[in-house]
């Protein structure tokens, strides 16, 4: 199987992806997807659909045909066919205005065609949605920024840590640090990187959406200014924090 291990790794440095990221997406070990680009293993089946459902391929491009050696561009023809299609993939903007509607509408075909879109050809293919945020509780992320999110459909793939916009039904549409605690499997802990805030606990049940957070953008030649009292403040409060949250957990 060592043309499909060559198109795994010829997919990857084509995304300009590390061998981590690129086993986040395929929910392996990186030292697995190692293993199959040298050809020390083969992949198994359900990964290299996984490969084929991120680069619309097909089995059988990926187990016969070498894509970085085609002179007929198999691969390229389609990632053109694609880009011509990019309105497909379009992202939907939810701004602050429309965020209270947002909690009622979120499914609603209706509510979401009124919404604004923009394309990202930067993306890998997937579900995508864009959120205004407002307030200093994630600085340095600007109030008025806007978090570009990959749908997560399922509270198990959440990673503790990693950024998200959750949309709850108690506390609305919030973009924070999530931590899972392994004692309350029920609840995520909503840590803010401004430490001024405390974090908080919601029930996974009350949670309707989740957006991994794979992109910010904000205004330019904005920048937030911290004094070196600030700064010391600041981490000392993150240690304390991290310090109380791993004690729970533990």
């Amino acid at each position: 199987m060592s043309i499909a291990c060559k198109n795994l790794k010829y997919l990857r440095k084509l995304r300009g992806w590390t061998q981590e990221e690129f086993a986040a997406k395929l929910k392996i070990k990186r030292s697995l997807l190692g293993a199959y680009e040298e050809e020390r293993a083969d992949p198994r089946i359900d990964v290299l659909e996984t490969v084929g459902n991120i680069f619309k391929l097909s089995l059988d491009e990926l187990l016969r045909k070498d894509l970085g050696e085609s002179k007929g561009g198999s691969y390229l023809a389609k990632r053109r066919a694609l880009k011509l299609t990019a309105a497909s993939n379009e992202i939907q903007l939810v701004p602050v205005k429309a965020a209270a509607g947002y909690l009622a509408g979120y499914a609603d075909p209706e509510f979401l065609d009124e919404l604004n879109t923009f394309t990202l050809p930067m993306l890998a293919p997937g579900t995508y949605r864009a959120f205004e945020i407002v307030g200093d509780s994630m600085l340095p992320t600007q109030s008025g920024s806007v978090i570009v999110g990959e749908k997560i459909n399922n509270t198990d793939d959440v990673r503790s840590n990693d950024t998200y916009i959750v949309v709850s039904r108690g506390e609305g549409i919030v973009y924070k640090r999530v931590m899972k605690n392994n004692k309350l499997k029920n609840k995520l802990t909503l840590v803010s990187d401004n430490t001024a805030y405390q974090p908080y606990n919601v029930n996974t049940e009350d949670v309707i959406e989740i957006w991994k957070a794979q992109m910010i953008i904000s205004k330019a030649n904005i920048q937030q200014r911290w004094d070196v009292n600030q700064l010391a403040n600041l981490v000392s409060n993150l240690q304390e924090q991290v310090s109380v949250m791993k004690k729970k957990m533990n």
